[in-house]
């Protein structure tokens, strides 16, 4: 159900209920500040950590991985996460329990190259830790978001009746 707004022009859902539309932007906002929070806190990492001493070198082509490979990577994949969340939300029942569920497995996946590159224990060690520094960031950020952006199982009754 919907009512005008007071000039008479549009629709606004009632007693408090947003839009889809309004719903992914919010998800996609929220998405994308904590993208930058997670390159930022990647990098961050990876600089500190080759402070220490790690030398990221990579065996198969003894090249090292650059700082600013850390930034892109983890903002590739943290849109990705972007869009499986937008995703959930658009055509899940339960978008937050199964975007947890969706993203720890990735991320559980995505510690097997750093296991199987044959990189020093160090190298490796801390490349597993860089795994886990922006899912720190991006999954409990976009479950939250998932949270409060879908509506709920009442609200759904409430606007079918």
């Amino acid at each position: 159900m919907t009512r005008r707004n007071d000039s008479g022009v549009g629709a606004v859902p009632e007693s408090g209920q947003t839009s889809p539309t309004h719903r992914l932007r919010g998800l996609v906002g929220t998405g994308f500040i904590a993208t930058l929070a997670a390159m930022v806190a990647t990098t961050l990492a990876a600089a500190l950590a080759r402070a220490a001493g790690v030398d990221f070198e990579v065996p198969d082509g003894g090249e090292t991985i650059p700082l600013s490979g850390f930034a892109v990577v983890t903002g590739f994949f943290s849109v990705v996460g972007i869009v499986i969340a937008a995703a959930l939300l658009r055509w899940s029942a339960r978008p937050a329990a199964r975007f947890v569920w969706t993203a720890v497995s990735l991320t559980t996946i995505s510690l097997v190259p750093p296991l199987a590159s044959g990189a020093n224990t160090t190298t490796i060690t801390a490349l597993l830790g860089l795994h886990l520094v922006p899912a720190a960031v991006m999954i409990p950020t976009l479950a939250r978001s998932l949270r409060t952006a879908a509506p709920t199982a009442e609200a759904h009754v409430l606007r079918d009746t």
